[in-house]
């Protein structure tokens, strides 16, 4: 009941923020029906947590198009907790809201829920990692694409004619995530066609930065003259990057890493020293993309679960400190103010 009034008046809240009344603004025969569409709806969204660069930055953009429109968006955060995610999902089903984002832990933890979701009617949209069932959108990296970047960044770095060893390092994220199983997939098939490339360590840090700096310490200390590492996420990979420095190794051994893009997270990293190539899924870019599907689902809603599923991929952003530009990066401050 208590969630019922807090929706009822967020409701409230958002039909008055609409200004004048659609009925006295003109019409060019779609304006009045793409703006009925979208006003008085409300958009669940159950991230794998909140309080870092992609969850803040895909926020930021969506709230900034929700208060224009006048829908509501409501947020459960699990705070990385995969049950508490299940749980978050299960409530806002239960509240059948117009449409549900979900980021996905890995490829299997929400399945049913997003099943559920579906079979229910509720239309779902997917954020950057998806599970095996498809929604009825998809927005976010291709994973595949990632990795086939970062091996050809290494093989640039450490492969023939560069006098390097060739010897490679994986440090992992979460093996059964999207993120780190099809991004080892893409590297993987790059390096097959570079038998100049040996592969000499393969870990999980699970995307925690103590234990990547852990496991490129131990790494360093096997292989002292290791050329390359891939690291599979910026904020796994500070830690990375903090092992290479303390073993006075920075820029010798090249790191390249992923992200959304965040200008701390990535640019200023790359400015520093401590990536040498970044491979950006660009969040700016990617909260253009929700707001698109966003707009489009709310006005087409499907007519069966996942009949037309429709994709989004994201375009990369591949750059060194040689290639970086002032508008390689954005701030949660930028999105808050101009959106995707």
């Amino acid at each position: 009941m208590r969630r019922t009034k807090i929706l009822a008046a967020a409701l409230a809240v958002a039909a008055l923020a609409t200004g004048p009344a659609l009925a006295d603004r003109f019409d060019d025969g779609q304006s009045i029906t793409y703006y009925n569409a979208l006003n008085g709806k409300v958009v669940g969204f159950v991230p794998i947590a909140m309080g870092f660069d992609l969850t803040e930055g895909w926020l930021a953009g969506m709230q900034r198009q929700a208060d224009a429109l006048g829908y509501t968006i409501v947020v459960r955060d699990p705070n990385w907790n995969t049950e508490a995610g299940i749980q978050a999902l299960g409530s806002l089903i239960a509240e059948k809201p117009d449409l549900l984002i979900v980021h996905n832990n890995d490829m299997h933890s929400y399945n049913r829920m997003v099943k559920k979701a579906l079979d229910e009617g509720i239309t779902v949209l997917q954020v950057n990692q998806k599970v095996t069932t498809n929604g009825d959108a998809f927005v976010g990296a291709d994973w595949y694409e990632i990795g086939v970047q970062d091996a050809k960044a290494v093989v640039k770095a450490c492969g023939e004619g560069s006098g390097k060893s060739g010897k490679v390092a994986f440090i992992q994220g979460v093996p059964t995530s999207p993120g780190s199983a099809i991004v080892l997939q893409g590297a993987e098939d790059v390096f097959a066609e570079h038998p100049e490339i040996k592969v000499v360590a393969n870990q999980a840090a699970d995307w925690d930065a103590t234990k990547a700096h852990a496991i490129t310490s131990t790494i360093l200390k096997q292989h002292e003259d290791l050329c390359g590492i891939v690291g599979f996420w910026d904020g796994q990979d500070v830690g990375t990057a903090a092992a290479i420095r303390e073993a006075g190794k920075t820029g010798e051994v090249f790191l390249v890493t992923s992200g959304g893009g965040q200008r701390a997270a990535a640019c200023d990293n790359i400015a520093n020293g401590n990536f040498s190539t970044y491979v950006s899924y660009d969040v700016e870019g990617q909260a253009r993309d929700l707001n698109s599907a966003i707009k489009i689902l709310l006005q087409n809603k499907p007519e069966t679960p996942a009949g037309k599923p429709f994709a989004l991929y994201t375009p990369l952003k591949v750059f060194d400190k040689s290639t970086m530009r002032p508008d390689s990066c954005w701030t949660v401050d930028e999105l808050k103010q101009f959106g995707g």
